[in-house]
């Protein structure tokens, strides 16, 4: 019965040695490829690798559109002096001036005003009128003095003053009046060739009297344009100021 029994163990094992060898015979040898197996479900993101090297320079983009203007920046220092530029164009001509009045000269009576403004007798008569004065009466010789040195300091060389033949009157007389309506008499400063004339007693108010540069006086036609000497009393007087003389 032992004996039965032991037998019956060794053909088992001999058996599990036979299969068993015959099992890794098998394996030893590649089996036929199997099919696809299906697709399996995404797995979960994988940890970031490292930075790979920069990649070559990309081809340039096209130009955006223009941006808002910027905030105004603080002013840069000043640059240097440039060179001078060229002379530009003569400009037009202005239009003319005003007439030309030169400084006031003075006594302790009056001031004296020379106007450059070429007068026939009449309208420089009127003109110094229209001023507040009279056309200047030179009647003693510091007056005289004092005026032609006017015209010689403004580079003149003569001049209007108040002083015309009048033609005679209803009792035959004639001689020289000032603006003032007196007569000339005491100073007179003719020259010599005019002291002769002035004798002569003038027929026509048409003959006026001119002041030279030089101080002495002259005979010119009245039409005949001329600058001119305005006086003006320093305080007026009782009955105006067109009497008396300096």
């Amino acid at each position: 019965m032992t004996g039965l029994l032991v037998l019956c163990v060794f053909a088992v094992v001999f058996n599990d040695i036979s299969a068993s060898t015959e099992v890794c015979t098998n394996t030893l040898l590649p089996g036929a490829k199997g099919d696809q197996g299906e697709i399996g479900e995404e797995g979960d993101q994988g940890k970031l690798g490292k930075n790979g090297p920069p990649g070559l320079p990309g081809l340039s983009g096209e130009m955006g559109l223009e941006g808002d203007v910027g905030h105004t920046g603080k002013m840069g220092p000043i640059g240097d002096k440039g060179n001078k530029g060229d002379t530009g164009l003569e400009g037009p001509s202005g239009l003319k001036g005003k007439p030309v009045i030169l400084g006031l000269k003075e006594t302790e009576e009056r001031y004296y005003l020379l106007v450059k403004e070429p007068k026939r007798f009449r309208e420089a008569l009127i003109n110094c009128k229209l001023r507040g004065g009279t056309l200047a009466m030179p009647k003693t010789s510091n007056t005289n003095r004092l005026m032609a040195d006017y015209v010689s300091q403004a580079g003149l060389t003569r001049v209007y003053v108040g002083l015309q033949a009048q033609s005679k009157d209803t009792v035959g007389t004639s001689g020289y009046v000032y603006a003032d309506s007196s007569p000339l008499q005491g100073f007179a400063a003719w020259s010599q060739e005019e002291e002769l004339n002035s004798r002569v007693s003038p027929t026509t108010n048409s003959s006026c009297v001119e002041l030279l540069s030089t101080g002495t006086w002259s005979y010119v036609e009245c039409e005949a344009t001329l600058f001119f000497i305005c006086e003006f009393p320093k305080s007026r007087r009782r009955g105006g100021s067109g009497g008396g003389g300096n």
